[in-house]
């Protein structure tokens, strides 16, 4: 058995016991224990970090500690430039797509209503998104760390917020969605796709008030959904507002 000495950063305190946060510590490492293994040994998912330095020097997941290492361990960066370093993961996902567990459910609507294909089911087992994630390339929105750790899991994010708009904005300026996002333009129900849809083909359909009040319609053609401008879509359009700072799409009920 050896010992090293682990300092966490910023946010990635919250994941430590009180007494080890912000602070540097010493700890007893099992025989040929990697630096993955330690650091959510000591409770902080692989996910959360962006940059390791193993005595000063770039590491991956794989180094295996020796006695008296100093490891220091590090989240997304905001302002610093780390691009000369190492970084944990050797590239991101090539598209910005997301598997939601079963208690992300109003999250997984908004990303939705902001364009980003989520994927959700309230019945699905850890097991089952571990390899959705690895199979889809999406990454893991979650309130369990213990998922995050799952070696199948390479991108996740550990989500703080309780409530599903400020989960929404805690993913936004987490993962810079803001540029990306295409609202309205994914059905919240089932994520497929929506498209425009004249007015004619859904008129029989609509209850009296809309159709004399509406003209833009939109449809899903995965669950045949009809979707309008109405008090619902203008809630979400000042949430999207807030969030991107632009005004554009089609939605509502």
């Amino acid at each position: 058995m050896v010992t090293a000495t682990f300092r966490f950063y910023e946010e990635l305190n919250d994941f430590l016991a009180p007494e080890r946060r912000r602070r540097a510590f010493s700890c007893p490492c099992a025989r040929r224990a990697t630096t993955k293994h330690m650091i959510e040994a000591l409770g902080v998912p692989h996910t959360e970090v962006e940059l390791v330095l193993l005595n000063g020097e770039s590491s991956g997941f794989g180094a295996l500690l020796r006695e008296g290492d100093r490891v220091a361990v590090y989240p997304k960066f905001e302002a610093l430039d780390v691009t000369p370093l190492l970084r944990v993961r050797a590239q991101a996902l090539r598209c910005t797509r997301f598997v939601a567990d079963a208690h992300l459910g109003g999250l997984a609507r908004l990303l939705r209503m902001t364009g980003f294909d989520t994927l959700y089911d309230n019945h699905f087992q850890d097991d089952e998104i571990e390899r959705i994630a690895g199979a889809q390339e999406r990454i893991v929105l979650t309130r369990d760390r213990e998922l995050l750790k799952r070696r199948g899991v390479t991108h996740g994010c550990y989500v703080h917020a309780l409530h599903s708009a400020q989960q929404l904005r805690e993913i936004f300026d987490r993962l810079d969605l803001a540029r990306s996002a295409r609202p309205f333009t994914l059905c919240l129900n089932c994520n497929a796709p929506l498209r425009g849809i004249d007015k004619a083909q859904v008129a029989a359909a609509l209850p009296p008030s809309v159709r004399e009040r509406y003209q833009r319609f939109s449809t899903c053609d995965v669950c045949r959904g009809v979707f309008w401008e109405g008090s619902h879509w203008e809630r979400m359009r000042a949430l999207v507002d807030g969030l991107c700072g632009a005004r554009s799409g089609v939605d509502s009920r």
